[in-house]
């Protein structure tokens, strides 16, 4: 398939314009997301974890340790969540490599960084043997440096998976592209209040949407909807302990 050769267009023909160059980073970045949406095959799957008692522990959790030095977001319980989901489901941490599937046995979870160059992905290393407190320290750690151009490619090298959270901005669900060489990213959005039949009355429930993304020459979308519902079910079931030693 010959690929039509982008538009030439006098814009300045139309109005006034103003040019700015694509710094070095955000050329990267561009031929690496052109690169992945062009050559993997992208499903979205959409899900919604009831966050309602997880929230309400994160917050108590904060306030009960308010001397520490990090702060409890939702990110981390994320992270956690995942170690567990991955281990349970393990083709969504696996990896092509020409016509074998490389199962791989460590869970490094990237986490996509809005930064002023663009986006940057550090990546938490063997987030399966962290507690919650220590995920969320690296988390505070490693999105600094990113914000600060601080990142070492090490840093940035080796992960299995990648959550890409819009959760402070806002929206109820997107398409993120899947960072290769690994075959699924979880995108989260803002957590909303809503009404949730509980068999006898409408109740105010906090719902996080979840959409994730798949390589379907290596996942179907059983398989998808499955580990997305476990990772709902892990947020939504979330015990006061959880997290607080390694799973």
């Amino acid at each position: 398939m010959t690929v039509e050769p982008w538009p030439q267009v006098d814009f300045e023909r139309f109005g006034p314009v103003e040019r700015t160059a694509l710094s070095r980073i955000r050329q990267q970045i561009s031929r690496r997301l052109t690169r992945n949406a062009m050559l993997i095959p992208h499903v979205t799957h959409h899900e919604q974890a009831d966050i309602t008692e997880l929230d309400n522990l994160r917050r108590s959790l904060n306030e009960s340790n308010a001397d520490a030095p990090v702060k409890l977001t939702l990110l981390p319980f994320m992270v956690v969540a995942l170690a567990r989901a991955l281990q349970e489901f393990p083709q969504f941490n696996a990896s092509l490599d020409a016509n074998e599937l490389v199962l791989r046995h460590y869970y490094n979870i990237g986490i996509a960084t809005e930064t002023r160059s663009g986006l940057l992905v550090p990546v938490l290393r063997d987030v399966n043997n962290k507690d919650l407190y220590t995920v969320a320290a690296e988390i505070m750690t490693l999105t600094e440096a990113a914000r600060n151009r601080a990142l070492t490619p090490a840093e940035m090298a080796g992960g299995t998976f990648t959550i890409s959270s819009l959760g402070g901005i806002g929206g109820t669900g997107f398409t993120p592209i899947i960072n290769a060489p690994e075959v699924a990213v979880l995108g989260v959005t803002r957590a909303a209040i809503w009404p949730v039949w509980t068999g006898s009355e409408f109740a105010p429930r906090l719902l996080l949407p979840l959409s994730l993304s798949y390589d379907h020459r290596v996942i179907d979308g059983a398989a998808a909807a499955r580990f997305s519902a476990r990772v709902a079910e892990l947020l939504s079931s979330w015990l006061p302990n959880d997290g607080e030693a390694a799973f």
